[in-house]
């Protein structure tokens, strides 16, 4: 359940459920270094639930979410019966790229659409601390990074920083960068959109789109793509948010104060740029609808080591009160949450009742109004509702 077929012929891919991104990865630069696909840095992630839920990586500024490069399925309906795109019909494949697939089926396989990127990809990243100015270029970072050139990516890794000599604890912003062409029209690009950043050609490396995807791993040999266990072996609870509007220096001062409590250990926050492709797919195209408006998504994470119950509280209150300090500053009716990051925090299905007035909760948060789409397209397809989860899509009873 984990081959993967290019076809460089045609640009395209038929990927069974089970394979890694780094499998899927792998396999592309094997046969071509200048097709790619548009999906997540970390190679251990699934391919098949990340697709179903809509799937972001670097890329999505210049090509969208991997489940907008779905062009068929293989699916197991509820009666046993093995399902492509022309045979399930427009509303089961719309429902599949974004909505969950564990609600409507078993995927198989996913037939993609492998993008053309240069030869040449640039790569930076470049950290700064509070002493170094670190929120004044986050502020001015949310009224750039949406609206630059689609070519270029510039998301922002926030976590500690280790303690300096004097024991002082601070915060790290890296500003990473991924950018479909060389540093010689890179730097200049970045010179008049973002200049605060200070960016030399020092800070820059020139790679091909795979060297860019290892370099997760540190640049390491293509052989690592093919290890399918995570390295980072710690528990970690995430949520999500998405923004509308710049969040202010003191939203973000306050955000500071929390990280730095002395009872958590690795807590972090990934800013992830949108525009660009991005708000030019419509909300209803698929059903993740974050789409026009957005300017960055938000994951917080919050990674711990300790055994037991008592760290595992600490740190899950630790960022419930951070998603509960944002509220004012994030999106609203709903607070949207993208699904991949699954959240039981925002409202779960009951056991053995499972309603659409419960559902539309957390469903809401999850597909805006694409939820009821896919209330209908359950009921359609699975009206016994034998594909069921926490947060899996309900009939209409």
């Amino acid at each position: 359940m984990k081959s993967v077929t290019v076809n460089v012929e045609d640009n395209t891919a038929w990927v069974q459920a089970g394979a890694t991104l780094g499998e899927v990865y792998y396999s592309i630069a094997n046969m071509s270094r200048t097709l790619a696909f548009p999906a997540g840095l970390c190679p251990t992630v699934g391919f098949g639930g990340h697709l179903s839920g809509g799937g972001y990586g670097v890329l999505l500024r210049k090509f969208g979410l991997a489940a907008d490069n779905i062009l068929d399925a293989h699916l197991v309906d509820v009666n046993g019966k093995i399902l492509d795109k022309n045979s399930m019909g427009e509303d089961l494949f719309w429902a599949i790229r974004g909505g969950g697939g564990a609600s409507f089926g078993v995927i198989l396989a996913w037939k993609i659409n492998l993008v053309v990127v240069p030869e040449t990809l640039t790569i930076f990243s470049v950290s700064r601390t509070l002493e170094q100015n670190a929120t004044k270029l986050i502020h001015r970072w949310q009224y750039i990074a949406p609206k630059l050139d689609e070519d270029l990516y510039i998301g922002v890794l926030l976590r500690n920083a280790n303690p300096d000599q004097d024991g002082k604890r601070t915060i790290q912003a890296s500003f990473d960068c991924f950018f479909l062409g060389g540093v010689d029209k890179l730097l200049p690009l970045m010179q008049k959109e973002f200049p605060e950043l200070g960016l030399v050609k020092e800070d820059c490396r020139e790679v091909s789109w795979i060297e860019s995807e290892l370099s997760f791993y540190g640049g390491q040999s293509l052989d690592i793509l093919l290890n399918r266990t995570y390295l980072y072996k710690a528990k970690y609870k995430i949520k999500s948010d998405f923004v509308k509007q710049p969040i202010s220096e003191s939203t973000l001062e306050g955000i500071w104060e929390r990280f730095l409590k002395e009872d958590v250990n690795v807590p972090s926050m990934l800013l992830n740029p949108y525009g660009g492709k991005m708000s030019e797919i419509s909300e209803y195209d698929i059903p993740f609808p974050h789409r026009v408006g957005i300017i960055f998504s938000i994951e917080y994470q919050v990674g711990w080591q300790e055994e037991g119950t008592v760290a595992a509280k600490r740190h899950i209150n630790w960022i419930r009160e951070l998603y509960q300090y944002m509220t004012p500053y994030v999106s609203k009716n709903p607070r949207e949450a993208y699904l991949n990051y699954r959240d039981l925090d925002i409202g779960v299905n009951n056991e053995g009742n499972t309603s659409y007035a419960n559902a539309s909760i957390w469903g809401t948060k999850y597909f805006k109004n694409n939820f009821n789409r896919l209330v209908y397209v359950k009921t359609l397809v699975d009206p016994g509702n034998f594909f069921k989860n926490e947060q899996s899509i309900p009939p209409v009873s």
